[in-house]
């Protein structure tokens, strides 16, 4: 079990945040496709994140498209007490399909209109959401750190890349956050995890939950859980907490009790026995 461990991270060295976010993803239609069908309880959720001390909200322009940014727009506007993360170059078509798109030029006009939709004038951290196999990735990291100097951008983040391409970024710009997929049932981004400790770069690991399959640790959740009459959600997320303290895990949901059972997490402390058991 991690020792002394940290409640809060310093995003960037500029924004201290607690631990455990929010995702905003599911507030959005069915597939992430069009508007949720109750927009204001959409909206109870996240006043309800931020009223429990929920303090960074992750999003992308691709939720939606644009449904999830423009909701905590309306929902939280400009915060002094919240950061907002989002991302661009995904596109998203007619079948719901993701598509990777990191032309400069589209990153500056997709930055514009994230701003739009958060009532915002600087997104507090913008994140590279998938490096584009059609555009150099260094090009895109480079559009991203002008929009840094030009203050539409607080802080820079990439999400979906390896070691490799973490490195690269860093010779261009100062790296927040990484976003990958990655939880107690999926750790095939430890390499990523590892560099991110290294560096002192929070990662933020999406799909904490693993969607509900946690594959073969499910059955070390459930024994873990029942011995603290807790889900298995509050496991595997007291796990990520424990596992590292640059990890910045952002459950999502787009119910009230999930949100709140999700946060009390934070208040788990796993015995040295049960951390290694979930680990090994």
């Amino acid at each position: 079990m991690v020792e002394n461990r940290s409640d809060t991270f310093d995003v960037g060295g500029e924004f201290t945040v607690r631990r455990l976010g929010f995702g905003a993803m599911r507030l959005t239609g069915e597939d992430i496709i069009g508007p949720p069908d109750d927009e204001e309880a959409a909206k109870d959720v996240l006043e309800r994140a931020v009223d429990i001390g929920v303090d960074i909200v992750d999003t992308a322009d691709s939720y939606g498209p644009g449904v999830s940014e423009r909701l905590i727009g309306e929902a939280l506007g400009d915060r002094d007490d919240v950061v907002v993360a989002t991302k661009g170059g995904l596109l998203r078509n007619v079948d719901g399909d993701w598509l990777p798109h990191g032309d400069p030029d589209y990153l500056r006009n997709a930055v514009l209109a994230s701003l739009d939709r958060l009532r915002t004038d600087t997104i507090d951290l913008y994140q590279h959401h998938r490096p584009d196999p059609d555009t150099p990735f260094e090009d895109s990291v480079t559009a991203l750190a002008e929009l840094k100097d030009e203050g539409q951008i607080r802080q820079v983040g990439l999400s979906n890349v390896s070691v490799e391409q973490l490195d690269r970024a860093r010779e261009i710009v100062d790296v927040a956050t990484v976003q990958n997929e990655y939880n107690v049932g999926n750790r095939e981004n430890e390499d990523v995890l590892q560099a991110c400790q290294e560096y002192d770069i929070g990662f933020i690991p999406y799909f904490p939950l693993g969607a509900g399959d946690l594959g073969e640790k499910e059955s070390v959740v459930d024994d873990v859980a029942a011995a603290h009459d807790a889900t298995t959600q509050q496991i595997a997320l007291a796990w990520l907490l424990e596992h590292s303290d640059v990890t910045l895990p952002i459950p999502g949901t787009s119910s009230v009790d999930h949100l709140e059972q999700n946060v009390a997490a934070t208040e788990i402390d796993l015995t040295d026995e049960q951390y290694e058991r979930l680990t090994e």
